[in-house]
């Protein structure tokens, strides 16, 4: 069991109309694999496991003592609550971590497919941002991110800026309640999206061609999982992240 630790929260920042981001400052260096998330113990219960809340990390290792985390408020949820109302610059959290399986692979040798809603966003912009950084090796790599409006598209000029300085990387977010939007974004849901993309590439016809990596709500993940198995991949093909 890993020990527990203390942060400080240098910056809040407002990303959307109901998403914050949280800065927080670790005592030392800390290093992390991107895609990689932190619990959280905060004051909300008597018992100790309900006052756990884990959130990946949304920065990338750049070998600094300052972590990002990108929340957003929950109807009626405690955690959230808490840290909203509660929490300002100066404050102290206490958390546990580096944690999580769900990681950059070693190696990028297939198109990689980040699949996302909401914050569910968090571990991919840690990714991307690492593999442009660091200047990895990759096939493409298509971020693929869902919400209902596009106020409440994160990071959305980062990724667009991005998209024309990381060669191969093509972002691809959706809006499920927009009626018209511009170029660089479609209607609908992510799931035409990478259909789209496997359908054009005929990614389904060759073998070992594509990794997908799913994160968000169990119901995009679930519709997103049925619908890749039924294109012709493999379950191995398939990674995820449960949120909410």
């Amino acid at each position: 069991m890993q020990d527990w630790q203390q942060g400080k929260v240098i910056a809040i920042e407002q990303e959307a109309p109901s998403t914050k981001k949280f800065f927080i400052q670790t005592e030392g260096v800390f290093n992390f694999i991107p895609g990689q998330f932190i619990t959280l113990d905060l004051p909300i219960h008597e018992q100790k496991n309900k006052r756990w809340r884990s959130y990946s990390i949304a920065s990338h290792p750049d070998n600094t003592n300052v972590l990002e985390l990108v929340i957003v408020l929950l109807e009626g949820g405690a955690g959230t609550n808490y840290l909203f109302n509660e929490v300002h610059v100066g404050s102290i959290l206490t958390f546990r971590g580096p944690q999580g399986k769900f990681v950059i692979p070693d190696v990028l040798d297939k198109d990689l497919f980040l699949i996302c809603t909401g914050t569910g966003v968090a571990p991919f912009r840690s990714m991307v941002h690492y593999i442009h950084q660091q200047s990895i090796v990759a096939q493409n790599i298509y971020l693929i991110f869902g919400c209902r409006k596009i106020e409440d598209c994160l990071y959305k000029n980062e990724f667009l800026d991005l998209q024309k300085n990381l060669q191969g990387f093509y972002y691809k977010p959706c809006f499920s309640r927009e009626e018209v939007v511009e170029d660089w974004a479609s209607k609908g849901y992510v799931h035409a999206v990478y259909e789209s993309i496997i359908h054009q590439q005929k990614l389904n016809e060759k073998p070992n061609s594509a990794l997908f990596m799913l994160c968000g709500w169990k119901n995009m993940i679930d519709e997103a999982k049925q619908r890749i198995l039924e294109a012709g991949f493999d379950k191995k093909d398939i990674h995820l992240e449960l949120y909410g």
